[in-house]
């Protein structure tokens, strides 16, 4: 995975992982994990999982979950970042075409 300098300070790139073997690689993913605060001051998460191997972007999409709300902005981007690594994870072992 390659890790961003984001000049938001509220962005913050997802933590190497070990590779796996077979299917891929976790470094084989760009992961975007952040969070914006909603009206009523609520933090959610916001998530982008993009496979490099075909540029194709795994989350979000149509009817996807909300990640959240949250109390705290670290709690969102949090549940991000675990939903990315099960995103990255779920894919290794059963890869879409």
């Amino acid at each position: 995975m390659r890790l961003y300098d984001s000049s938001e300070p509220m962005s913050r790139p997802m933590p190497k992982a070990p590779p796996t073997s077979g299917a891929g690689a976790h470094e084989d993913f760009d992961v975007y994990a952040s969070y914006v605060v909603n009206a009523t001051g609520m933090h959610i998460g916001t998530l982008k999982v993009v496979r490099k191997r075909d540029k194709r972007v795994l989350y979000p999409f149509d009817g996807c979950e909300t990640i959240g709300p949250f109390e705290s902005s670290e709690d969102a981007r949090r549940a991000a970042e675990a939903l990315g690594q099960r995103i990255v994870a779920a894919d290794l072992s059963n890869p879409e075409p």
